[in-house]
């Protein structure tokens, strides 16, 4: 066994179970839970009326039976649609029988939309530690307001103040460095993971911006840089990986001591780990 092996590699559900249901359902993310995933990854925008809810794109175009921006949409116009059929339409042609999150009548909510704070409810009601990287999209027409509906929304589920970092189930991860500072100037002890899809000169020393421990580099960064992980792990921060769904690459991270790995496939990653 490496060395690198020897340290327990968090598995983070990418959107949930993503491979298997649609992304941020409830259906993906129960079923990451039932997979054994130590974490649930999710990216939040602000509804018209102030709800926060768990889409990816800017417009629900993609994955949902409506259109437009969610910023310009509210939370009930949001809960009148399907946010789950697009993706058995795409699975159709190699499956021989509905997979079992379809859209059904009796139980509309596993493939509505998804509000972070009914996320939140399920991972306290998963009966164990259940861990949440939540991503602040931005930028946003609502700006500030993003990080400040979070932290509120955090607040009453407790989770807004953890004693230290290292014992927080909940951190901000984001593309936007103002995002991350909002969210550590209101509350310091919350873990921040700082996103980045290219390595940009200016961080290429393993530096991260103020008050940022830990790093979330692309997989394409790993592939292509593993000296910057090295160096990333040499100022002591962590390492958290987005979006690892090959076996090689999953082989990869354990060989840099990566410390986080975020995948669509949390229940095949768990087991070429060993767990």
């Amino acid at each position: 066994m490496t060395h690198a092996r020897q340290h327990r590699i968090q598995v983070v559900a990418h959107r949930g179970a993503s491979e298997d249901a649609p992304e941020h359902t409830l259906a993906a993310y129960r079923k990451a839970i039932e997979d054994g995933a130590d974490a649930l990854e999710c990216d939040v925008r602000l509804t018209a009326d102030g709800h926060l809810v768990c889409v990816h794109d800017r417009r629900i175009n993609r994955t949902s039976n409506g259109r437009g921006a969610v910023s310009a949409l509210e939370l009930a116009d949001l809960a009148a649609l399907d946010f789950g059929s697009w993706k058995y339409r795409g699975s159709l042609h190699h499956r021989d029988e509905e997979p079992d999150w379809v859209h059904r009548p009796e139980d509309p909510a596993e493939t509505s939309v998804l509000t972070l704070e009914r996320l939140l409810t399920l991972v306290a009601d998963s009966g164990r530690r259940v861990e949440l990287a939540i991503e602040t999209k931005h930028p946003t027409r609502w700006a500030g307001q993003v990080e400040e509906r979070l932290l509120t929304l955090l607040k009453r589920f407790g989770l807004d103040a953890p004693a230290t970092s290292e014992e927080s189930a909940v951190r901000v991860m984001s593309f936007s460095a103002r995002s991350l500072q909002r969210i550590r100037a209101a509350s310091p002890t919350l873990p921040t993971v700082y996103l980045m899809q290219f390595l940009s000169p200016r961080l290429r020393d393993g530096r991260l911006p103020n008050g940022v421990r830990i790093a979330g580099p692309s997989i394409r960064i790993v592939r292509n840089h593993p000296t910057y992980i090295e160096r990333l792990k040499r100022a002591g921060h962590q390492v958290h990986v987005w979006t690892v769904n090959e076996p090689a690459d999953v082989d990869l991270c354990v060989d840099l001591g990566i410390d986080a790995i975020i995948t669509n496939r949390p229940r095949a990653v768990l087991d070429q780990l060993g767990r």
